[in-house]
């Protein structure tokens, strides 16, 4: 039996969180079912259309590439490379991101993880489509002959039988392609999920995810998720809006030393810094407790605008380290 020695705990050491957002249907669950059943369908009809890539008026896919490029062998020296880094996209949409880290040579491990199980359908889709280059299957097939005239309890009972042995079927194809592309997609809900599941690889000992720097993430990416989870109306156990918890969710995911590359359209690049550099994690190393946070170490530029007198950027992206405070 493990021992959880890592204590995640909120705090304003650094500053006051920013204000919350006005919430909207951005951040519920139930929009984003809908939009990706939508692109799913659109998907199945016509394979080259594979959704909406967040933020690509800005150009911050190529963006995010060519910053992670130029830190392979600067803020990433010594700690990993393209060849063998465990990437997490969190909020991962239609894979469109790590797709763009793949084909531009990065094949360590890519995990796309989302709490939309429509989400992760089309990433896979759109994998099985793109690098793999299969045929779109057909969302219904049609029926026998023979099914009209068996009666409508044994017609639901064969078809959820056959419904499990498919997607039984499904599981493992998807299983075996994702492992030979080396890209892959979980449902995994960021504020709730079980960390034991998205492990970036078999820890070394008994430790808890945070304790084994084997076990935790490389890099973190977030594009528009956090922008999301801010929008959620949701609260915790304590009444607090669910995107408090988010920046001790994500130090738990990454190993030390690993980084956490957030692009958002609704902060500013200090309020960015006022969320992520205002929680800490304590972790017992078997001598005492450090205290390890996220710090600014690196940032991507974007066109920039000027209005009142104030000069800004229509998207932010910060690059923060895990590291002792």
């Amino acid at each position: 039996m493990s021992v959880d020695n890592t204590t995640p705990v909120t705090t304003t050491a650094g500053g006051e969180k920013p204000a919350h957002l006005e919430p909207s249907k951005l951040g519920t669950k139930e929009y984003w079912d809908a939009l990706y059943t939508r692109e799913i369908s659109n998907h199945a009809s016509n394979p080259s259309d594979e959704g909406t890539v967040w933020f690509d008026d800005s150009d911050a896919e190529n963006k995010i590439v060519q910053f992670l490029d130029e830190q392979e062998h600067e803020l990433f020296s010594g700690l990993f490379s393209r060849d063998d880094a465990a990437i997490m996209d969190l909020g991962c949409g239609n894979g469109s991101l790590l797709f763009a880290l793949h084909d531009d040579g990065w094949e360590g491990r890519l995990c796309g993880v989302d709490y939309s199980e429509q989400s992760v359908e089309l990433a896979r889709r759109v994998l099985r489509t793109r690098i793999l280059g299969e045929d779109v299957v057909p969302e219904v097939e049609a029926e026998g002959e023979g099914e009209e005239e068996q009666s409508a309890a044994a017609k639901e009972e064969e078809g959820t039988r056959q419904e499990q042995q498919q997607d039984e079927e499904e599981d493992e194809e998807e299983e075996e392609e994702e492992a030979v592309v080396g890209i892959e997609f979980k449902v995994w809900d960021v504020l709730n999920g079980d960390f034991s599941t998205v492990q970036a690889r078999p820890p070394s000992s008994q430790q808890p995810l945070e304790g084994d720097k084997n076990a935790g993430w490389d890099l973190v990416l977030d594009k528009g998720t956090f922008d999301a989870v801010s929008l959620s109306d949701s609260r915790d156990t304590r009444g607090r809006r669910i995107c408090e918890n988010y920046g001790a969710r994500v130090l738990q995911l990454l190993r030390p030393g690993g980084f956490f590359l957030v692009t958002s359209c609704n902060w500013t690049e200090e309020e960015l810094k006022g969320w992520f550099e205002t929680d800490f994690a304590e972790v017992y190393d078997g001598t005492d407790k450090k205290k390890l946070g996220l710090r600014q170490v690196g940032r991507i530029e974007y066109p920039s605008f000027s209005f009142g007198g104030v000069k800004g950027q229509t998207i932010s992206t910060l690059c923060f380290q895990k590291r002792d405070i």
